[in-house]
């Protein structure tokens, strides 16, 4: 089974956002540029990954790949629980409707305010070190809480294919394998409520076959280091990593042999071995990345030696993914549109820059698009995820993006 929800088909004819008419949406927002963000999308992600993961997984929102309140609050109410990755963000999930007991903090380098702050309110701690454990430890005795953790781990395993890995060899990301007996030690010895284990390998991976060799090393680590713990494991965090697709040559994930896999795993390894651990999938882009658009106005259209130029109100400020400066190797372009143009015949190639003082400022390089000129609306698609809050808002002075949730 194939991953093609409404998502990108249904905002690519580019004249609606949430059933809202394109110039409409801008007129509501009041300003150019902004990121959009369609309900109905959101809840079509998560009735698909309901429909096909086995329903003893657990579906947990990396609140990293969309921030934004309003999402969150929606979000809160179609998932099982929240993981974030700042105090910031904790407080955003504690904002929703959703317990503290459902919401994990991980990151690499949590302040000492940052773990009391995530003590106090009762959150589940994915510790990266024994610095961490030990500061969690502290922070209990002073608060007089018994602090709710577990232990992120960093597999002694590679996964091929992923956009980011965060896992073998040497990581900032959690502890080493080798190491977590002896951490567990550690916790035994003091006042933590040991809940289990946090691993992950990597993000944005379309390979089914490479996802599930991953979920399958990931369950057998988890119960090797299950026999070194004090207590049963109760939390099994399994990560995501689940890609969508950017460019013309990427095939969405195949999600239903993903669904096999898993539920293979629940009954063949989770519950004989570790039959109170409730297992987690944990998702970001996967769920948010198809559902948001990049919307900015051309504000000028000029032709340098034989190149046509439309020059937007926004740029890589706002969208630095789509201007190639987040992670690509080979710079290559994000889905575009013009707006209300979707069934136009006639194209041109033209190259669509940011307003930005600099030439990293390319948000699609020699596409095709329909004929624009100043003031038609450009559209940028996979914006759900890593979008305003990954790019550098604050360089060069400009005017912050606006966000909404239609």
């Amino acid at each position: 089974m194939t991953d093609t929800i409404a998502t990108a088909t249904a905002l690519r004819h580019c004249d609606h956002v949430g059933g809202v008419p394109l110039e409409r949406l801008a007129a509501r927002v009041g300003t150019t540029p902004f990121f959009a963000y369609d309900r109905a999308l959101l809840n079509e992600r998560i009735a698909l990954l309901r429909a096909t993961l086995p329903a003893g997984i657990d579906l947990s929102y990396a609140v990293k790949a969309n921030p934004m309140p309003a999402v969150v609050q929606h979000l809160s109410g179609l998932v099982d629980s929240l993981d974030v990755a700042s105090a910031g963000e904790m407080q955003v999930a504690l904002d929703t409707p959703t317990p503290a007991d459902r919401i994990s903090f991980a990151g690499p380098g949590k302040t000492p305010q940052e773990l009391s702050q995530a003590v106090a309110a009762g959150v589940t701690i994915e510790m990266e070190s024994a610095t961490e454990a030990r500061r969690i430890a502290e922070t209990g005795e002073r608060l007089g809480i018994r602090p709710r953790v577990a232990v992120r781990v960093n597999p002694d395993f590679q996964v091929k294919g992923s956009g980011m890995r965060m896992s073998g060899g040497p990581q900032q990301f959690g502890v080493d394998a080798e190491q977590v007996p002896a951490l567990l030690a550690q916790i035994a010895a003091t006042d933590l409520e040991l809940l289990g284990f946090h691993i992950f390998a990597g993000s944005q991976n379309l390979n089914a076959e490479i996802l599930c060799e991953a979920q399958r090393k990931t369950v057998d680590l988890a119960v090797a280091l299950a026999e070194h713990a004090a207590e049963p494991i109760r939390y099994l965090n399994v990560g995501g990593g689940f890609g969508i697709p950017y460019f013309p040559q990427d095939q969405p994930l195949d999600l239903g042999a993903i669904g096999e896999n898993l539920a293979g795993l629940l009954a063949d390894v989770v519950t004989p071995n570790l039959p109170d651990a409730r297992v987690v999938v944990e998702l970001g882009r996967y769920v948010v990345g198809e559902c948001g658009v990049y919307v900015t106005r051309v504000v000028d259209r000029k032709e340098s030696r034989g190149k046509t130029f439309l020059v937007v109100d926004g740029g890589l400020h706002h969208q630095l993914a789509a201007s190639g400066n987040f992670g690509q190797v080979i710079r290559r372009n994000y889905p575009v549109a013009i707006g209300g143009r979707g069934d136009a015949t006639e194209t041109e190639a033209v190259t669509v820059v940011g307003c930005l003082c600099t030439p990293l400022d390319l948000l699609a390089d020699n596409v095709e698009l329909p004929p624009a000129d100043v003031g038609d609306l450009v559209v940028m698609f996979q914006a759900g995820a890593y979008g305003l809050t990954a790019s550098p808002a604050a360089f060069l002075g400009h005017p912050a993006a606006a966000e909404v949730l239609v």
